[in-house]
């Protein structure tokens, strides 16, 4: 079920977002809704240089290593 949101813009933020959504023929609401969930997945990915500095981080790796044998033989603790 689709829900509905208040959101208040300056006007030129508005007119901003409006030529934007206008130029790829969408409505304003729909094309806010794609560029939020688009900006919010972008910022769930590292990029290459904090992947290597994880990478490089052994007892970071060990700990995930641990966690992750634990989770798969469902023991230890888990927070929601």
């Amino acid at each position: 079920m689709a829900k509905t949101v208040t959101l208040r813009l300056d006007e030129d933020a508005y007119d901003e977002l409006q030529e934007a959504a206008a130029a790829r023929q969408r409505p304003l609401a729909t094309f806010i809704a794609a560029a939020a969930l688009a900006r919010m997945r972008e910022g769930k990915s590292v990029d290459d240089e904090e992947m290597a500095e994880i990478l490089g981080n052994d007892a970071l790796l060990r700990g995930l290593e641990a966690g992750s044998q634990q989770a798969r033989q469902r023991r230890g603790d888990f927070v929601a």
